[in-house]
């Protein structure tokens, strides 16, 4: 058995910053949108997705992959989504065995009035605090680590 390469203090600090940077990124994203639109963070990346699908549609299993969701995640959003007049769902007609999801002009309309208020959330919260110099290292550094992680 191999001996751990284990992280040094310096890459100890950086990792824990790393994750505990995402984790509070992450909730207060989620509570932004809550607050002023009713919805978690992964309704509004739907809505997001399908708004730049052509026709505002995708295929459940396309959407569910381009979002790292499980179907049963998918699913389960989509449904909550439906309920709510943002998308709807239908057979494919090419094949009738996949769905497509589909963005509704309420789900757009949602999102057009969320956006502002989300973007701006996420400008004060990560690039009002950051350098043009350090906006390009972060995006660099971001790509390099989704290189060894994404198989798509």
């Amino acid at each position: 058995m191999s001996t751990p390469r284990w992280l040094n203090p310096e890459e100890q600090a950086a990792w824990r910053a790393y994750l505990l940077s995402n984790q509070l990124l992450d909730e207060a994203l989620d509570r932004q949108l809550q607050r002023d639109a009713g919805m978690p963070h992964a309704y509004y990346w739907i809505l997001v997705a399908l708004s730049e699908a052509p026709d505002r549609t995708m295929r459940m299993s396309d959407l569910a992959r381009r979002l790292r969701y499980s179907q049963s995640r998918l699913t389960h959003a989509v449904t909550s989504m439906e309920r709510r007049g943002w998308v709807t769902r239908d057979r494919c007609p090419s094949d009738g065995r996949g769905l497509l999801a589909a963005l509704t002009a309420e789900g757009m309309r949602t999102l057009v009035e969320t956006a502002p208020g989300h973007v701006e959330e996420v400008r004060s919260r990560v690039f009002d605090r950051l350098t043009p110099e350090q906006v390009t290292q972060l995006k660099e550094i971001c790509e390099l680590i989704q290189d060894g992680l994404d198989p798509l």
